[in-house]
């Protein structure tokens, strides 16, 4: 085989024409982004959004992912879904609309990687005790997190801190549209094609996905399913097409189907919304009054009922509630612990006590743990003897 020449490799310049080309006038093209707080040489090979994308998977935050948990904590068992193989999923669906829309793949990528960034320990419960924690004190939200993390928290580089990431991508993990640090360029009301994509990605993931665990747990019966419109549908033409199968690959063939015919209806409304609302370039999809990537009415009808259904037979059920009170003990003791004597907290952590709000501090420690560092850390601090 011969050698390629350096000719024929494909440049940034080349990628960004290339987006030019096939992206839809109202994506977000990498070479229109508004820059980085600081100012860095392009890369050669790399678009801004591509180099935005490998950021977040090489950042520490992106790692701690594979160990903090959505409803099950993770010593429940190793098969259900952690904040990393739902990034992953988010993700994975997100480009998948992304493409058939002309939208920017690799800006929806990167929002997808990072948009679960600032989510603490013991998945919901754990945002629920962060938040009371720092009632009076700011607050917590994860969103807001995420910023906090790709802005400041993250160490790589030796003139900034951070992570340093683009405009566009920090706008896109800003759902409250709070004023973004660093930069003079105003929030539009709404947010962009693509991170609307992201948004509702994780809809789509982690409503299918939670049915899925919950039907592994034993906490969700998949007969008590039946009696909701769209399972229903859904498993009436899995079972005639496919007659006998286990009753583990029909539920992966349930699952399946149901993301699938979310997705196609998804691309189909939003086809028709970004006509009807006149989107022809990223500013119109951020002024305009009301989504241009959504579900169809009748989708939306028949999605509720799965919802609800969710909220009461999963995330109210009593062992996850249990485990939920358990966790936010954990999370609570650690924090009134720290406060009370911050001598405990690591070298790194305790130094910036003497420049910030020791609360914002240790719930920014705390929000980076990890369910087992965690669970670790409470046994160290309050059973010394196990």
């Amino acid at each position: 085989m011969p050698r390629r020449s350096a000719e024929n490799l494909v440049t940034r310049k080349q990628l960004e024409e290339q987006e030019r080309r096939t992206l839809a006038s109202f994506a977000v093209c990498s070479r229109d982004s508004r820059g980085r707080a600081h100012p860095e040489p392009e890369h050669p090979y790399r678009t801004c959004f591509q180099r935005d994308r490998d950021r977040i998977i090489h950042s520490t935050a992106f790692r701690r992912l594979e160990y903090k948990t959505q409803v099950f904590v993770i010593h429940e068992g190793d098969y259900y879904r952690t904040r990393l193989t739902h990034t992953l999923e988010v993700s994975q669906i997100a480009g998948t609309i992304a493409r058939a829309l002309r939208l920017n793949a690799d800006l929806v990528e990167g929002v997808a990687l990072a948009h679960d960034l600032g989510h603490g320990p013991f998945g919901h419960s754990g945002e629920d005790a962060l938040t009371s924690l720092m009632q009076g004190h700011g607050g917590f939200d994860h969103n807001l997190q995420a910023l906090r993390i790709v802005d400041q928290l993250e160490e790589r580089y030796p003139k900034f801190p951070g992570l340093n990431l683009t405009w566009e991508v920090r706008e896109s993990l800003n759902k409250h549209r709070v004023p973004l640090a660093s930069s003079p360029v105003p929030l539009r009301p709404n947010l962009n094609c693509e991170a609307q994509v992201v948004n509702i990605s994780d809809e789509i993931a982690y409503d299918n996905h939670d049915l899925d665990d919950g039907i592994t747990s034993g906490l969700i019966r998949e007969e008590a399913l039946r009696q909701i419109p769209l399972w229903r549908q859904v498993w009436k033409e899995v079972a005639a097409a496919s007659p006998g199968i286990s009753p583990e690959r029909r539920k992966y063939q349930i699952i399946r189907r149901l993301i699938d015919l979310q997705v196609t209806d998804l691309l189909r409304e939003s086809d028709r919304r970004i006509r009807s609302l006149k989107i022809v370039k990223p500013a119109d999809a951020q002024d305009s009054p009301e989504s241009c990537i959504a579900f169809s009415p009748s989708m939306s009808r028949l999605r509720a009922p799965l919802k609800e259904f969710l909220n009461e037979e999963l995330y109210h059920h009593h062992r996850v509630v249990r485990m939920a009170e358990k966790a936010k003990r954990f999370l609570a003791g650690l924090f009134e612990t720290y406060l009370r004597n911050p001598k405990q907290l690591p070298d790194t952590t305790r130094r910036r006590l003497k420049n910030e709000d020791p609360y914002r501090v240790i719930c920014d420690y705390l929000a980076g743990m990890t369910d087992r560092y965690a669970m670790d850390e409470y046994k160290k601090l309050f059973h010394p003897e196990v």
